[in-house]
């Protein structure tokens, strides 16, 4: 039905942030599909970010045609895979020379910064056209870019207000941070960091570990960033009490 399409999107944009890879899917000169692999990151909207170098083949091939399609892959943890989530993404590709969005990749892909002075390294945003998820057995569905990506509504002033709120987690509130990872995602260990904030989450890292904690809703602003922070923190301590 219709009116279920902008959940769809929704949940398809929330397994996009949960991954840090992609298949990247170009054409070749003959119009051959050709298949990398790329790390990636999400802008607060939900377009992909991509950091290619221009020596790679898919770099030629997108110059040539900016068509590309990207699978994003939850089933990795799956005892089957072939029952789990994944989603392909078709858009057109674009170089951008947004400080932020680099800025926002880097945070996300931290081994990136060693070479993000490269000059034959380049960051691309994606536009998502549309998109194909299957998500379990009857979940199989095509879905337009419009009902993956938010508008600038929904995105708020959030992406001016992310350095802020990242920097006051990890210098202020670090003990929540440990209390997300280990009591709400199950993870271990004692040093884990805030890296990024978004609209329907914020990342986590531990070294060269990462994880995705999703928000009950969406947020778009410093005062909605730290009323769900505060509830979450006083979730996470109350299963740390029992």
């Amino acid at each position: 039905m219709a009116s279920q399409v902008p959940a769809i999107g929704g949940d398809i944009r929330r397994l996009m942030r949960r991954c840090t890879r992609v298949a990247l899917g170009t054409l070749v000169e003959t119009g051959a599909p050709y298949v990398s692999l790329a790390m990636v990151a999400l802008d607060h909207d939900g377009s992909p970010l991509l950091y290619l170098s221009d020596l790679a083949d898919h770099s030629r091939n997108l110059k040539r045609d900016a068509r590309v399609s990207l699978l994003f892959d939850g089933t990795l943890e799956a005892a089957v895979p072939l029952a789990g989530e994944r989603a392909t993404v078709q858009g057109q590709i674009g170089r951008t020379d947004d400080a932020r969005l680099l800025t926002r990749y880097v945070a996300r892909h931290p081994d990136a910064a060693a070479y993000a002075g490269f000059r034959d390294f380049h960051l691309y945003r994606v536009s998502v056209e549309r998109a194909h998820v299957v998500a379990g057995f009857g979940r199989i569905h095509w879905v337009d870019g419009g009902s993956v990506s938010l508008d600038v509504t929904a995105v708020g002033s959030l992406p001016e207000d992310e350095p802020a709120i990242v920097a006051h987690m990890n210098d202020d509130h670090a003990d929540a941070i440990q209390l997300y990872a280990n009591r709400l995602l199950g993870r271990a260990g004692d040093a884990w960091r805030m890296v990024g904030i978004d609209p329907d989450g914020c990342d986590l890292r531990q070294g060269s570990e990462s994880a995705r904690l999703p928000f009950e809703g969406l947020i778009r602003d410093g005062p909605g960033a730290r009323a769900e922070l505060v509830a979450m923190a006083r979730k996470a301590r109350a299963m740390a009490a029992r």
